[in-house]
């Protein structure tokens, strides 16, 4: 019997502006992804993938190749136009959790899925302590028990290698590398099965991007938890990822094992990709 998707997507569609008669009859009538005459920028089309129980997914593609709307509209910051999102630990994979009330959206951020994102800015409140950063998502989650919450941001502090002595401590104060190590503590302070991380590495030093690399992978390996990896860095993407989907103007171009799709790129803009590293 084959083995469910924690996560599916189907045909997941995101644009900005409404579209016309020259865009909306096929995609030969736009510049990329976007319409000339009305504007509408389609920065995701028909996007569709399943991940796997303790797999990396690696995405990989250019700015603009709709990567980090796809994390956006994942974790709910923005809207779909359409599409079906399934995950097997909410109502067993039946729901589509795009059509779900907000309150349940936030249950779904708050419970099933975490997120680290590119701009520490946006995942923490720079003002709070790192222990109360990652007490503020237990607390969305429902825990009232503080001394349970201290304790559990204390041990995931020191799992993400912060030392214990700034757990008091504003991450406004920390390094870009310490500042993703606490985003990476919230996001798994509710022990979430799906972890989306959009660009984590991006504008961090190479010493501190290898410290930040190994401890995804460690934990991924230890906590078994199935994980989305945007990057437009190949490097990333061959250390972390088991399948790799290639991403050029909101569209998925390649998809496969990542050995398969680096060692023997199929399309011409993955080549360029793979080519332009060598």
């Amino acid at each position: 019997m084959k083995e469910q998707p924690i996560l599916q997507v189907q045909k997941l569609s995101k644009q900005y502006g409404k579209g016309c008669s020259h865009c909306q009859e096929g995609t030969a009538q736009l510049e990329k992804n976007f319409c000339p005459i009305c504007k509408t920028v389609y920065a995701c089309r028909d996007i569709s993938f399943e991940l796997y129980r303790g797999e990396i997914l690696g995405i990989v593609g250019e700015s603009g190749s709709g990567k980090s709307t796809l994390m956006k509209s994942l974790y709910f910051d923005e809207p779909i136009t359409r599409g079906v999102g399934l995950l097997a630990d909410f109502e067993n994979g039946t729901a589509n959790i795009f059509e779900q009330s907000r309150q349940q959206q936030r249950l779904i951020r708050n419970t099933i899925l975490g997120m680290v994102y590119q701009n520490p800015m946006l995942g923490l409140n720079m003002e709070f302590s790192s222990m109360s950063n990652i007490a503020e998502k237990q607390i969305a989650a429902g825990n009232r028990h503080v001394h349970n919450m201290e304790q559990r941001s204390l041990e995931l502090l020191e799992h993400v290698n912060i030392p214990l002595f700034r757990s008091k401590e504003a991450p406004k104060n920390f390094s870009g590398g310490m500042q993703q190590r606490v985003q990476i503590a919230k996001a798994l302070s509710n022990n979430p099965p799906v972890l989306l991380l959009d660009e984590v590495t991006t504008g961090l030093d190479l010493s501190v991007q290898a410290d930040v690399l190994d401890l995804i992978k460690s934990i991924q390996r230890e906590l078994n938890i199935s994980m989305i990896v945007v990057s437009h860095d190949l490097a990333v993407i061959r250390m972390l990822a088991d399948r790799t989907i290639v991403m050029l103007n909101g569209q998925i171009i390649e998809h496969g094992l990542t050995d398969q799709v680096l060692e023997d790129p199929q399309h011409a803009y993955t080549q360029q990709l793979v080519y332009s590293l060598l």
